[in-house]
């Protein structure tokens, strides 16, 4: 097992910049999760990593040595990827051995490797099987295993449950955190879903445009986020935000009124000085929306559209100045397409951001 650090890590196709200089600490046994949208870096710098990817400034520190010149093949990672890609004329057991056999391992040394990953995985009575004839999170499970017999230093998941229905990869979800505790080992895990990241992650790397945002513990993101970005993305569903304007500012706060009728007007106990006439933009989650008379400002919306899924509700709905929310309301059956609503904000659960998109606190 082995610790990872990245220092001012770049990477360039020709004068674009994709990857902004990023610095990270990854402690050894340590589940860290890269999030972000499509586009946003996370790949290509698992990828440098690996070192499948050149990186044009900095140094990434695998188990304290530096790997920038090395082979992937020298690092001690071992990969898995969104394509199973396993080879369809062998066995599970032949696929698990392959790589083993291939750099001249023991043979017995081989085959402890490849029973105790089967042991892990719980694919004992696979092993004769071929690719053709599992299932997508049996061929996940193998694809992990091929990684596992490796006994890397460091794991690296690319995407890996991307191509699974949404059973599987809840269930392959608990296994991989299942196996992280079990093996205790880095990790380090690319994902386009923040429900992956908040599940599975020690410590979550938020990416936008090649550039670290925030890096913390998954509550720490959801409950105090950087910006309006990484509180957009962290959380499911997003967080609503509503366009306002500082009407007063003081050293206990600031006031704000939304353009909503019945006018709404919430104070909030930010420090930042703010001059009056400020356009900002509050951040509010939707399960953070109470019920009427039980906040510090009432605010009445028009459902569009009431969604039941038993033990919650999402009403999602839109203000009188045509800004959608989302609402969570728990345990509520009674919410009907075109009703109007009054919920309570609390000014405690409530986020304020400047135009810029920066936390204002």
């Amino acid at each position: 097992m082995a610790g990872l650090s990245l220092k001012n890590v770049t990477k360039r196709y020709g004068m674009l910049e994709v990857i902004h200089g990023a610095n990270l600490e990854i402690a050894d046994g340590e589940f860290v999760v890269f999030v972000g949208p499509s586009g946003c870096g996370k790949s290509t710098l698992l990828r440098m990593i690996a070192g499948l990817e050149d990186i044009v400034e900095g140094e990434i520190r695998i188990g304290g040595k530096v790997v920038n010149d090395a082979e992937p093949s020298d690092r001690g990672i071992a990969m898995v990827f969104q394509s199973y890609a396993l080879y369809p004329h062998m066995t599970v057991g032949e696929n698990l051995s392959f790589g083993l056999r291939m750099n001249g391992n023991p043979r017995v040394d081989t085959e402890r490797r490849v029973r105790r990953a089967a042991e892990i995985l719980q694919i004992n009575e696979l092993m004769q099987r071929r690719p053709k004839q599992l299932s997508g999170g049996q061929r996940q499970r193998v694809a992990i295993g091929r990684a596992i017999v490796r006994e890397p230093q460091v794991f690296l998941f690319d995407e890996p449950l991307s191509n699974l229905d949404a059973e599987l990869r809840v269930q392959m979800r608990v296994e991989i955190s299942r196996l992280h505790k079990q093996l205790g080992t880095t990790m380090v895990y690319v994902t386009h879903d923040q429900t992956e990241a908040m599940t599975l992650a020690d410590k979550i790397v938020v990416l936008r445009a090649g550039k670290i945002e925030q890096v913390g513990a998954p509550l720490d993101l959801y409950d105090d986020p950087a910006n309006r970005f990484v509180a957009g993305f962290v959380g499911s569903p997003k967080m609503n935000f509503l366009e306002t304007k500082v009407t007063s500012s003081d050293a206990t706060g600031v006031s704000v009124s939304l353009d909503c009728e019945p006018a709404v007007r919430l104070s909030l106990p930010v420090k930042t000085p703010i001059a009056e006439g400020t356009a900002v933009t509050l951040g509010v989650r939707p399960e953070h929306f109470l019920t009427a008379g039980s906040g510090d400002a009432d605010l009445t919306v028009h459902v569009d559209v009431a969604e039941h899924l038993g033990n919650t509700s999402y009403v999602h709905a839109s203000t009188a100045g045509g800004e959608q929310l989302i609402i969570e309301r728990p345990e509520s059956r009674t919410v009907a397409n075109r009703d109007q609503l009054t919920v309570a904000l609390s000014a405690r659960r409530t986020f304020l951001f400047d135009s810029q998109g920066n936390r204002l606190r």
